[in-house]
């Protein structure tokens, strides 16, 4: 382990719910949902307002709507969501060239290999640089662990959270973890930290205190030397700039179970084209392909086939994923189908199978796949959906917030308006139209960054270095003076009904603080 904090770890918060705030000024502290709308959908992101209520990550949907009726359930727009981490990404790499990301939202860093810090002053000034580029190029808030390792810093930012930093000085590490509980160390999940609460351990102390012979006989070799020395506060893991992909693949999850054959074939197919789609923008191909099924009952089945050589071919993975299909039972339905490709390289074989066919390589994008016959909807009520951006030609930008019974309800507003008005329309008017959702700040005047979002000229360390004053972050945008109404359009409960009963659940103000040396700030 590092003899100063300089691994930082940022995670963003409630990302997802924070960018649909931001973007919909109606919504400001108001209790957000983003996930799956369906009867099978599970929550993505809650925003702070909507976890008062027990709202979390992976609950089913129908669960979250019960715990908070009042609630704005919109759909993801990952498009803006991807723009936005690549923004925060872009900050991260002026910080330094080893960055480890761990989704769109959470990222490890070495500010140490950047000379951005090389002592706990300067790696807290890097800290609050950070935060404050981050708001100021964003309009988001993002909490940040300072450790000496990747876990310790995990471990801070999650203390930090919301909208905080928090660093854990070298040599305090024990007395830090110690009473925490074991669910605290990555790797412990349900189904071990229940293990070891029945062998009458709780905490991380307890955990030390068990020693690694009887870890081991507990949880196995691998699993039990390596959460020793987790409690131990032993973590010498790098931070790695470049994480192998080992596989791509997509998968659906369907409201209603799939019985028809037919209807599961085809859903196989454009799962596969799918999959294509995303192993070319990767500029990938595979050997190895893979089919999930989640059957009636809750059974999961996975079927895969080898190749001869790495294609990218979209008729032979179509062809390798039907076989596999052949060979699962789905008479009693289908609620989940995925399609995967692994054994991953950066070049393509001709496959012999779709030579010896004399068949054509098309691009996806010239390819008509046959639809299968499902359940017949409405195509213009299904294109809107909650969360969705639009624009009417007298209106201008707005969002859904509902739609049924051939009505679509919007409210009108932009990232940087007041709260706006709600409107109805029929769902085929001609002046409604989908849009590109609006940036969260507007583009400088000038392609210059914010004074605070400017890195020395120097990266070597000063001969003195003094800690700047901290100054004051932006409060968030006043909420939405008339509430939000959560009105639908024709019957169909929208993202909401009625105000938020959360009383205007506050989010804790922005605040500093250091673990294991007793100080904490709060401005």
């Amino acid at each position: 382990m590092r003899n100063a904090p300089t691994v930082l770890h940022l995670d963003m918060d409630a990302f997802f719910a924070s960018v649909e705030q931001a973007s919909k000024p109606s919504l400001r502290g108001k209790a957000v949902v983003v996930g799956g709308l369906g009867p099978r959908g599970v929550v993505a992101t809650a925003s702070y307002e909507a976890r008062v209520f027990g709202v979390h990550s992976a609950m089913p949907m129908g669960q979250a709507r019960r715990l908070a009726p009042n609630a704005a359930y919109l759909v993801p727009r990952f498009t803006l969501y991807r723009t936005i981490s690549d923004q925060v990404m872009a900050l991260l790499r002026e910080l330094s060239p080893l960055i480890e990301p761990l989704s769109l939202d959470e990222a490890f860093v070495d500010l140490e290999a950047g000379g951005a810090a090389w002592d706990e002053e300067s790696a807290r000034r890097a800290g609050e640089r950070l935060r404050a580029d981050i708001r100021a190029v964003t309009g988001l808030t993002g909490s940040v662990g300072l450790a000496a390792s990747k876990m310790l810093a995990k471990i801070a930012s999650e203390q930090a959270k919301p909208d905080g930093l928090v660093l854990i000085e070298p040599g305090t590490e024990r007395a830090l973890l110690g009473p925490m509980p074991v669910r605290t160390l990555p790797g412990v999940g349900p189904a071990t930290g229940d293990h070891l609460r029945r062998a009458g351990i709780t905490t991380v102390e307890e955990l030390a205190e068990a020693g690694e012979d009887e870890l081991v006989r507990m949880l196995g070799k691998a699993h039990g030397h390596a959460l020793y020395a987790m409690a131990l506060a032993r973590d010498q893991r790098p931070v790695v700039a470049e994480r192998e992909t080992k596989s791509v693949s997509v998968e659906d999850t369907y409201d209603v179970d799939i019985h028809d054959r037919l209807r599961v074939g085809m859903e196989v197919q454009r799962l596969a084209d799918r999959c294509v789609r995303r192993l070319r923008e990767a500029g990938l191909s595979g050997r190895t392909i893979v089919l999930k099924v989640r059957r009636y009952d809750f059974s999961t089945l996975t079927r895969s086939e080898t190749l001869r050589g790495p294609t990218d071919d979209p008729s032979v993975i179509r062809e390798a994923a039907a076989r596999l299909l052949d060979s699962v039972d789905t008479t009693g339905g289908v609620r989940l189908l995925g399609v995967g490709v692994s054994g991953l390289a950066d070049y393509t074989q001709e496959d012999l199978f779709a030579q010896a066919a004399g068949e054509r390589a098309v691009d996806l994008a010239e390819e008509a796949v046959p639809q299968a016959p499902a359940e017949q909807v409405d195509p213009a009520e299904r294109q809107w959906r909650a969360g969705q951006d639009v624009r009417h030609d007298d209106w201008g930008h707005g969002w859904v917030q509902g739609s049924g019974l051939g009505r679509v309800t919007v409210r009108f507003e932009t990232p940087q308006s007041e709260p706006g008005r709600v409107r109805t329309f029929r769902v085929d008017d001609p002046a409604l139209a989908p849009a590109e959702p609006l940036p969260l700040v507007p583009e400088p005047a000038s392609p210059t960054r914010p004074a605070s979002a400017t890195r020395p000229a120097s990266a070597t360390r000063p001969a003195s270095a003094t800690r700047p004053a901290s100054g004051e972050h932006p409060g968030r945008p006043a909420s939405d003076p008339d509430g939000y109404d959560g009105r639908s359009g024709g019957g169909v409960q929208g993202p909401g009904a009625g105000r938020d009963s959360s009383g205007g659940a506050r989010v804790p103000k922005s605040w500093s603080g250091t673990l294991g040396g007793g100080a904490v700030s709060r401005p």
